[in-house]
């Protein structure tokens, strides 16, 4: 099988990631784990980013460099992915870039960091009330599907199923899981709390979330209506000033609604955000805050 799509995710963390920032993904990747269910391998440099807990003293002293104790998990992992098919992901972000295309390499570059940690990835999302499952399976060439899946669905889709795909989960995979949610505030404003409530008490659950353009942009296109925004509302200066103070109280509300469940939220405006955006959720998520 050709892995376009897994090429594209490497190219995008090397363009975007300098070695350092790869070593603290990574690590950041395998620090999402709660609790230390951990068996100790080997000793290596530190890097910024590297929990200081994992700093062997001893040995540092000994070398003359900082070095930290590397862990292997003592099981795999099963991460899910769940992307929204809402016709809004087929609009741009504020960065002008794809929301679909975003969301799809954001999914990838998740997958791809669990794949390399020898863990089990799978996928859920709905289309026209309809769920695709992609069951746990430990290769490139399933998240190679996954992604080519959604990139294909996501062009015909019409209603957000987000919330019945959450639900799927909810009822039907009994494994313990870490839950990644790529959406966008629409998508999140959709899921009912009950869900969250319903998922946290057996699982991690974090959001990305993919922003929309602004209407005041001159460029802005209304996917529902099929139509640009009119010139009379992108040059009125107050509507921007009033569109960006709302959108960061819509955001706000949902970032603190969600860390009642313990789920922590990004926003990503374009692919070169990715890995740093990626790295701040996982570190949120390890030290809670």
């Amino acid at each position: 099988m050709i892995m376009d799509y897994i090429t594209k995710i490497k190219a995008n963390i090397s363009i975007y990631s300098n070695k350092k920032t790869m070593n603290v993904l990574d690590g950041s990747y395998r620090s999402i784990y709660k609790g230390r269910s951990m068996n100790f391998e080997d000793l290596r440099e530190y890097v910024m980013g590297d929990n200081v807990k994992d700093i062997d003293w001893k040995a540092s002293a000994r070398s003359g460099n900082l070095l930290v104790r590397q862990f292997i998990a003592e099981k795999k992992h099963n991460i899910m992915i769940v992307m929204d098919t809402g016709k809004k992901m087929l609009a741009d972000t504020k960065l002008n870039e794809s929301k679909s295309n975003v969301a799809l390499m954001s999914a990838g570059t998740i997958a791809y960091l669990a794949n390399k940690n020898g863990d089990y990835v799978g996928s859920v999302y709905g289309k026209n009330n309809k769920i695709t499952y992609f069951p746990f399976k430990s290769d490139l060439n399933s998240i190679e599907k996954i992604l080519t899946s959604y990139n294909k669905d996501i062009q015909t889709s019409s209603e957000s199923s987000l919330q019945q795909s959450l639900e799927y989960i909810s009822k039907y995979v009994k494994k313990k899981m870490i839950i990644f949610v790529i959406t966008d505030i629409d998508g999140i404003q959709n899921v009912q709390e009950r869900t969250l409530k319903n998922l946290t008490t057996m699982h991690d659950v974090l959001f990305v979330n993919i922003t929309d353009a602004d209407i005041t942009n001159n460029m802005a296109f209304d996917v529902e209506r099929e139509l640009y925004i009119p010139k009379l509302i992108f040059s009125d200066k107050k509507l921007h000033e009033l569109e960006s103070k709302l959108k960061e109280q819509i955001y706000k509300n949902w970032e603190n609604k969600l860390k009642r469940y313990g789920i922590f939220m990004i926003s990503l405006n374009s692919n070169k955000e990715i890995p740093t955006k990626v790295i701040e959720l996982l570190e949120r998520h390890r030290v809670g805050k």
